[in-house]
């Protein structure tokens, strides 16, 4: 009998000028595990070195989950829970330190539950998403761990009080309550999500990829910078930035009232 091929755990599509990566285990709520994080670094990192790429969109299969977390089986293939002492470097934080480095615009749509290191992964994405009967939180509490691998990207996302909040006693919230607390940027009925997520796009696609590039650069930079570190830092971006080709193109055509035509140099 012939046996069915391995299910791949990341679906990777390309629509347009946007690549989407779809975290496929619907049937453990998109669980993270060693073999879901590597795909979704294969993703990312091939989505970066292709210049045509303008945007990702990470999201999960189904209508139930976007991500439920790190597989929660001790058993499976590849938990997160099966650190080696040898190699004390968590495969989540290489995920999170690379989008933390990508150049792409990241989007998060959030189709169903995000919690726990799913709700890290959502909160790592440079924007998100939501549908308003999904729910959001730090659940690991619940299991009797604390949310540290997220907590880097919470603590820089939400407000402090509650986060804390949260990350103590384990509760979810809800997708509107995300907004309200800046957890996301846009909730909409679950039937908008994608006609939300296109508007979206469509106000990204359309400008410098240089301009977003060496801007998501300067963004994280900055944002761990004293004031006068980024005062020196920012004048020397903007300089570099204005000799990009597109820089003199946005100006050029803005002299002569007409529309750009990007380069991506």
């Amino acid at each position: 009998m012939a046996t069915e091929p391995p299910k791949e755990a990341v679906l990777s599509e390309r629509r347009g000028e946007v690549e989407w990566l779809t975290i496929n285990r619907p049937e453990r709520k998109n669980a993270l595990n060693e073999n879901v994080v590597a795909a979704l670094i294969a993703g990312v990192s091939a989505a970066m070195d292709d210049p045509s790429v303008k945007a990702i969109v990470i999201t999960g299969a189904g209508d139930t989950a976007f991500c439920a977390g790190a597989d929660l089986n001790r058993t499976a293939e590849g938990t997160p829970f099966g650190l080696s002492p040898a190699d004390p470097t968590h495969f989540i934080v290489g995920l999170f330190k690379l989008l933390e480095r990508c150049r792409v615009p990241v989007i998060a749509r959030i189709n169903g539950h995000a919690l726990a290191g799913g709700f890290g992964l959502a909160c790592a994405c440079d924007m998100a998403i939501a549908a308003d009967d999904a729910t959001l939180g730090t659940t690991e509490v619940l299991i009797g761990l604390f949310p540290m691998m997220i907590l880097p990207y919470l603590l820089r996302t939400g407000p402090h009080r509650k986060v804390l909040e949260m990350c103590i006693t384990g509760a979810r919230i809800s997708a509107r309550e995300a907004l309200e607390l800046n957890l996301v940027n846009y909730v909409v009925p679950r039937g908008e999500l994608d006609e939300k997520l296109e508007w979206l796009l469509s106000r990204i696609l359309d400008k410098s990829p240089t301009a977003i590039r060496l801007g998501k650069m300067g963004f994280h930079a900055l944002r761990d910078m004293t004031l006068d570190q980024a005062f020196e830092y920012g004048q020397l971006m903007l300089r570099i930035m204005a000799q990009s080709e597109d820089a003199k193109e946005g100006m050029q055509a803005f002299i002569n009232k007409k529309k750009p035509e990007w380069s991506g140099k």
